[in-house]
């Protein structure tokens, strides 16, 4: 049922209209995150004030607990503690209280269930019982009311049968009607009772069904299952209720039922027209006094209003009851119905149970609808007590609530949202206000009076209208600002399927748009962006010279490092391709294009070759001109930059690369993989995680490559760049083409001089700071005359491969220098170990090169000789932040560590300043590598 917002701030704006299914997008900072990540982002927040200062009170518990302050604690900052939901609510409180607000909700609530009896048997045939039904609805609320009261944490909730699942059940009752009638007289009145009692059992059959459901869900705690219902879907059929509830409403009014669009020509006729016009301004009046007044009573007295200014109408005019019987203002006069002839509704010897199979799509699809439903229910009442509350044991209560009412032949209901929060911002926070509302239902359905023949019919109908105006509004008019416009029109498509496909095929529909509605935008968040990296490598001043002009050269780069983000599939691997290759300057020729285009077809390899076998026959013309246009409007995607020359490396960086499927391998990187090495152009990878990795390798794309093989190197890159060279991390990466460019370029030989094996080369601590770092000579002198006569302000350490250096959280007292060998960054375990993957085939082992020395994270980086690691933490006076071992073989670490540079200071100042310099020239390197410094 709508609510509205029950109070004001006086320095805010006017409170947003509120209705169960209200907006999340505009609320502050839950304490329940988890459950409204899930739940709709359209739950609107309620103003910040209390009803009334009448209202607040300060508790403070025994444990001295912060002040308590009821009943809205949000507006002065207050946390509220979980002691505000006490069963037995504030001692001072009245009893007459509860009597008063409890009152107030069956006001609220009466009208409605009459008129969500009307909705769920709208099919003509079940009219003539149709008092009979409105009690059953009511007679399932109170079921509802007490389950709620007894097993619901909350103290105040109020659950009855609400709106989320009357469509499903009003598709059912008229599936069973139309099938049960075929060949069948409708005034036939055994025929009539054998529909009767068929939908009374079958509908509760499904309720009780859908209770388990929800209790499984709750107790296995899958109540985030239900996210996986998009909501632009969820809203199209919110929206849809709306519609449906503004037909009924209308129907009710003119007592012609509307199932169709072509029945609201009955408003054609005048006097369905004057019978409908009060009914629909009503319904206005009601949407307006619930979205824009404040006052938490205004509502319940103006549904009292209504019909008591019809009777003071009639009396003034001189009108009596059956004059507006007569006129049909008022219901036909029928016999009452006590409330044991309930139970003669039923015969179960006249059941049809057969039809119970053509019942289970739609009931499918009312599990999920409701579960939904209450879902955000219960996120909305924790948001606004700003207390977190446990959605999976609030989704059982709602089960056990249904499984309960559906064994009495009920109906689906849930956690009516408005008036919960209605009980509890009066600060009624008691079983008590339940229990009298549930009593309440049974005066009217043991009562005698027929409110059928008594209350105005336009009246019953306003309260639809009003639902209808109030859901219509909020999804159709206000939801526009707070989606995406594909989102929007998915949620219009799901309204529209609706109400021409059915409930099932309407939402089936508006879930198959909303994942391609998802593909497409998932297709165009790949993005491909230039960057400016460089290896971590300590080259020598000489050799940094030579990368800085010719491999990082602005004007002609002969590496390009591309950061690849998102995801790569179907949808988007055109497009990335084409991105890659306006960035690197490559140009397509027509023969690759047509091979680009061909390797994007979905059609077989077989189909692909005849469709371009050579043929005289006028088809094979027509299809070649299909072929041509095809490929032409194909190469659109396909960005063509200026010319330029290509780079001699193209580094892409994937660690931000989410997903890549076999389409996208094929499509994307095959390709481009056979256009770079027909310009000679070498294409690494780096940062793919194993799953790219595998798919890559299993299609021929990519392969590993290991720098500490003695066989890989300069000499093989003709043959190693057929494939795309696989690299754990950029850094590896960059220094392989940095290396190989430099052998290129001089006469350094590739592993002797670029990349020695351990042992090979192992260099002194000032031969690290002269030639990696390009410290003065002089300096570097200093140092070494310093420690020629025994004073080292450091220590040397042979560490065995895989053998920790240091690891986070340890004290940061020194700084690192490679002096032989390799180490290895971690991070985290995405490389770590061998993992596995499931294919076609079954279940596939991997393992990457490299990665048995590192069985508890990933590579982050590879230092190499002359590499300085720790200083940052070491400079800041951190605990380590980061985890390092020794490389592949044996490495031998420096350690500078804060001991020995106080002694250094103490006794030769100016050394001191030296290391600070090296430190400093450290910082510029790492900086200029565009790396996070280590």
């Amino acid at each position: 049922m709508p609510s509205k917002s029950y109070g004001s701030v006086e320095d805010s704006p006017k409170p947003h209209p509120i209705h169960r299914h209200s907006s999340l997008l505009d609320s502050p900072s839950s304490p329940q995150e988890s459950a409204l990540q899930f739940a709709s982002p359209l739950l609107r927040r309620f103003s910040e004030r209390s009803v009334g200062d009448t209202y607040k009170k300060n508790t403070q518990s025994n444990d001295s607990s912060p002040v308590i302050q009821t009943p809205l604690l949000r507006g002065n900052g207050t946390k509220q503690s979980s002691q505000t939901v006490d069963e037995e609510g504030n001692s001072n409180e009245s009893f007459i209280y509860y009597i008063v607000y409890a009152l107030v909700n069956s006001i609220m609530c009466v009208p409605c269930l009459y008129g969500y009896a009307s909705v769920i048997f709208n099919h003509p045939v079940y009219q003539s019982h149709i008092n009979a039904l409105s009690k059953l609805v009511i007679l399932s609320s109170v079921v509802h009311q007490f389950c709620f009261s007894i097993f619901s944490s909350l103290p105040f909730s109020i659950g009855q049968v609400q709106d989320a699942g009357l469509i499903f059940l009003s598709a059912m009752s008229t599936t069973i009607a139309t099938s049960m009638l075929e060949g069948q007289d409708a005034n036939d009145e055994e025929v009539v009772s054998e529909i009767v009692s068929t939908t009374i059992v079958l509908l509760g059959l499904a309720t009780a069904c859908l209770g388990s459901v929800l209790v499984v869900m709750g107790k296995f705690r899958l109540a985030d299952a239900v996210a996986y219902l998009p909501l632009p879907v969820v809203g199209g059929y919110l929206a849809f209720i709306g519609y449906f509830c503004l037909e009924a409403g209308v129907a009710l009014c003119i007592s012609h039922p509307i199932m169709k669009p072509s029945d609201w020509g009955y408003l054609f006729d005048e006097k369905s027209l004057v019978l409908a016009t009060p009914g629909i301004i009503a319904g206005i009046f009601l949407t307006l006094v619930s979205r824009k007044c404040s006052n938490e009573a205004i509502l319940p007295i103006s549904m009292v209003a209504i019909p008591l200014a019809f009777y003071i109408f009639m009396f003034l005019c001189g009108y009596t009851i059956e004059d507006a019987r007569d006129g049909g203002w008022v219901g036909e006069s029928s016999p009452s119905v006590p409330a044991s002839d309930l139970l003669l509704l039923v015969d179960f010897h006249k059941v049809r149970w057969d039809l119970s199979k053509d019942l289970i799509s739609t009931w499918a699809g009312m599990v999920f609808v409701v579960s939904f439903s209450s879902c955000l229910d219960v996120a909305a009442i924790s948001m606004d007590m700003g207390e977190s509350l446990d959605t999976n044991n609030e989704l059982m209560t709602v089960g056990i609530s249904n499984f309960v009412s559906g064994l009495a032949g009920g109906f689906t209901g849930s956690y009516i949202f408005s008036q919960t929060i209605f009980t509890y911002r009066t600060n009624c926070r008691s079983r008590w206000i339940g229990v009298i509302v549930a009593f309440t239902f049974i005066l009217v359905v043991i009562s005698p009076v027929n409110f059928l023949e008594v209350t105005p019919l336009f009246f019953l109908g306003s309260t639809l209208i009003f639902i209808g105006f109030d859901l219509l509004f909020e999804w159709i008019v206000e939801v526009r600002h707070k989606l995406l416009l594909s989102e929007y029109i998915v949620l219009l498509a799901t309204f529209v399927a609706v109400q021409f496909l059915g409930i099932n095929a309407g939402i089936g529909l508006g879930i198959i748009t909303a994942v391609l509605d998802f593909v497409l935008a998932t297709a165009n968040v790949s993005t491909i962006a230039r960057v400016s990296r460089r290896s971590l490598a300590m080259w020598r001043p000489q050799e940094r010279g030579i990368l800085e002009t010719t491999a990082y050269n602005p004007d002609r780069a002969q590496i390009l490092t591309l950061e690849v983000r998102g995801a790569i599939f179907f949808g988007s691997s055109m497009k990335v391709l084409g991105n890659i290759l306006d960035e690197a300057g490559i140009n397509a020729s027509t023969e690759e294009k047509k091979e680009i285009v061909m390797t994007n077809s979905p059609l077989p390899h077989h189909s692909r070759i005849n469709r371009h076998s050579p043929s005289l026959s006028p088809s094979s013309f027509r299809e070649r001109r299909e072929q041509r246009k095809e490929a032409n409007n194909r190469d659109t995607t396909i960005k063509l930059s200026v010319q330029r020359a290509p780079p001699r490396f193209l580094v892409l960086d994937l660690a931000s690369v989410t997903n890549v499927d076999a389409s996208a391998a094929r499509g994307c990187f095959l390709q481009l993989t056979k256009m770079c090495a027909n310009r000679n152009v070498v294409v690494c990878a780096a940062g793919a995680n194993s799953h790219i990795a595998w798919l890559l390798k299993t299609h021929e794309t990519a392969h590993d490559f290991d720098m500490h093989e003695p066989e890989n190197g300069h000499s093989q890159i003709d043959k190693l760049k057929e494939k795309i060279i696989l690299f754990n991390d950029l850094n590896e990466a960059l220094y392989f083409c940095e290396a190989t460019l430099l052998a290129e370029t001089t006469s350094m030989k590739w592993h002797k001089d670029l990349a020695p094996e351990p042992g090979s080369l192992t260099i002194s601590l000032s031969n690290a700071f002269t030639n990696f770092l390009g410290l003065e000579e002089k300096s570097a002198a200093a140092l070494v005359e310093y420690e020629r006569h025994g004073r080292s302000f450091h220590t040397e350490t042979m560490y065995t491969s895989n053998q920790t250096i240091f690891s986070p959280g340890t004290p940061s007292d020194g700084f690192f220098v490679v002096l032989s060998g390799t180490v290895a960054v971690l991070l985290d375990d995405r490389f770590g170990g061998p993992q596995t993957i499931i294919s076609g085939a079954g279940m596939q082992k991997l393992q990457r090169p490299n990665m048995s020395m590192i069985q508890s994270g990933q590579v982050s980086r590879i230092l190499s000789v002359g590499s300085v690691f720790g200083f940052v933490d070491y400079i800041l006076q951190r605990p380590r932040s980061f985890h390092v071992v020794a490389g592949a073989k044996n490495a031998l670490v420096a350690k500078v560590s804060r001991a020995g540079l106080d002694e250094l200071k103490k006794e030769t100042p100016e050394l001191e300043r030296i290391v600070d310099k090296v430190l400093l020239l450290c910082s510029v390197v790492e900086l200029a590598a565009g790396q996070n410094n280590w």
